[in-house]
């Protein structure tokens, strides 16, 4: 049930916004917002709702997040009104923030640089006119679900679910050398060890991994984990990020932002409707990056 269920949740980058449908600026509701992150008031190590009333009014958010420039936000909803998955751009233009519009891209996410934009398990080049077509990095990436997250130097960190997991999930790894991918790596227990592994994060510089899994010393329901990787290379055991972050709610989706300032991710839970179906009602939530470096290893 939740491996279907966490097909809903995935980290929403930009893209060019060519792409994109609707024009906000011809809207007379079209509001002005003077600063990024919409104007709002940054967090502080207690994570609050990012910008309720603009993502998530109806509580129906899935998940999202800002371009590398800061000028595009890329978010879906679905459940509710929503009766298909429905993905929104937001973008800063002329001094101010648009409203949302409708748009087709799915789940986009950006290279740290800007220039290598992901989609599923292709990819997309910045070219002087715009983006490429759409490439495949290679075969390393058939088996992958649920989330992906790529390094500065382009090493793939990515969940797949085999049968030899038994439904768990597992993460793996997938370095570029000398010009060639290598084949998938997976990762160790201090990483593969609970169920439901998924929506991987991973620092630029690879110095540490965030996850959300269902482990037996978490809150109930997904949490949100994070490993140190060692000066030879191996990873630290996993932590749970703790009960600021953490709730007996699902966490998941969690990214930080390209200038390394704030952790977002989704909170939420599933609501069972009158006739039986399931409703998943979430929210994003921001906090402090220092929330990170206080958990890392002095």
């Amino acid at each position: 049930m939740r491996k279907t269920k966490l097909l809903i949740l995935a980290f929403v980058i930009s893209i060019n916004t060519a792409f994109t449908q609707g024009n906000s600026e011809n809207d007379p509701n079209f509001s002005v917002l003077e600063t990024a992150y919409f104007g709002e008031k940054p967090p502080s190590l207690i994570p609050v709702e990012f910008a309720p009333a603009i993502l998530s009014p109806e509580g129906l958010f899935e998940g999202g997040s800002f371009s590398p420039d800061m000028k595009e936000y890329y978010f879906t909803r679905k459940n509710g009104k929503y009766k298909n998955r429905t993905f929104f751009v937001i973008r800063y233009e002329n001094n101010r923030w648009g409203n949302e519009s409708e748009t087709y891209i799915r789940w986009p996410q950006f290279s740290a640089d800007g220039k290598i934009m992901y989609i599923g398990k292709e990819y997309r080049e910045r070219t002087d006119t715009g983006w490429s077509e759409l490439k495949s990095p290679g075969e390393f990436l058939k088996d992958m679900a649920h989330g992906r997250s790529v390094s500065s130097n382009g090493t793939y960190y990515f969940t797949v679910y085999k049968k030899e997991d038994k439904g768990k999930g597992s993460m793996r790894y997938s370095r570029l050398i000398d010009g060639k991918r290598e084949n998938p790596v997976k990762m160790s227990r201090e990483i593969n060890t609970g169920k439901d592994i998924a929506h991987p994060y991973i620092a630029p510089d690879e110095s540490y991994l965030i996850w959300d899994v269902v482990r037996e010393d978490g809150h109930g329901q997904a949490d949100l984990y994070i490993s140190f990787k060692k000066k030879d290379g191996s990873w630290l055991p996993a932590m749970n990020m703790g009960s600021t972050i953490n709730t007996e709610m699902q966490e998941s989706a969690p990214h930080v932002t390209h200038d390394g300032k704030y952790l977002f991710f989704t909170r939420g839970e599933w609501k069972v409707n009158e006739d039986g179906s399931t409703n998943y009602v979430g929210k994003r939530y921001w906090v402090d990056a220092l929330v990170i470096e206080n958990l890392r290893p002095k």
